[in-house]
């Protein structure tokens, strides 16, 4: 392994190690921020800063971080929708919380590896559009098939007619709105950090 090899991989280790610090942090004070039954979600930027720096597949291990740190909150009741989801389905629940912050992360570093040689900042937009979407996606889908009763009588409590209309316009609108607004709004940040890394390389 060359020279210039070797640096890159250390600074590739270094900076993920540092990424998924981040997501740990920023994911256990969102415990305390509450957007219906469940926590808003503050991680996916680093998520999408790591997969548009060292591709899918360091996107994917820092989605998987968060699950991981989702799992915590969802045992311990910090995130009390997610509780009530780990009482009915433990395993499918756990499953759910990893697989839909992976799944956003590999999908954010592949976007941007088709979009990004072509322009950038398209790429890095596109790649922090796609996580919201994976990730507020997986786990409303799993809700309506495997949480239905659940989901239904979160439903009839807040005033909605069907659990599917209050997984769209209750979790689903509220939460992905949130979480695409703060990607969105921090494009421009994770353009600068990109380039910053890139020119120390």
């Amino acid at each position: 392994m060359s020279l210039e090899k070797n640096k890159n991989k250390i600074q590739s280790v270094v900076v993920t190690a540092i990424l998924a610090a981040i997501i740990v942090v920023l994911q256990t004070f969102a415990s305390g921020i509450h957007i219906g039954p469940f926590t808003i979600t503050l991680s996916l930027v680093p998520i999408v800063l790591g997969a548009v720096l060292y591709g899918p597949l360091q996107g994917a291990f820092l989605g998987a971080v968060f699950g991981v740190v989702v799992c915590v909150a969802v045992v311990t009741g910090a995130d009390s929708g997610g509780f009530l989801m780990f009482q009915e389905l433990p395993v499918l629940t756990l499953f759910l919380c990893v697989l839909k912050s992976t799944v956003a992360g590999l999908v954010a570093g592949l976007i941007y590896k088709l979009i990004g040689k072509k322009n950038t900042y398209i790429g890095i937009a596109a790649a922090a559009i796609a996580a919201p979407i994976c990730n507020t996606g997986i786990l409303s889908v799993g809700m309506l098939l495997f949480y239905n009763e659940l989901v239904t009588g979160w439903a009839i409590g807040e005033g909605y007619t069907s659990a599917l209309l209050y997984v769209i316009l209750g979790i689903v609108g509220i939460n992905f709105i949130a979480e695409l607004f703060i990607n969105v709004v921090l494009t421009p940040v994770i353009v600068r950090v990109i380039r910053a890394v890139r020119k120390r390389a």
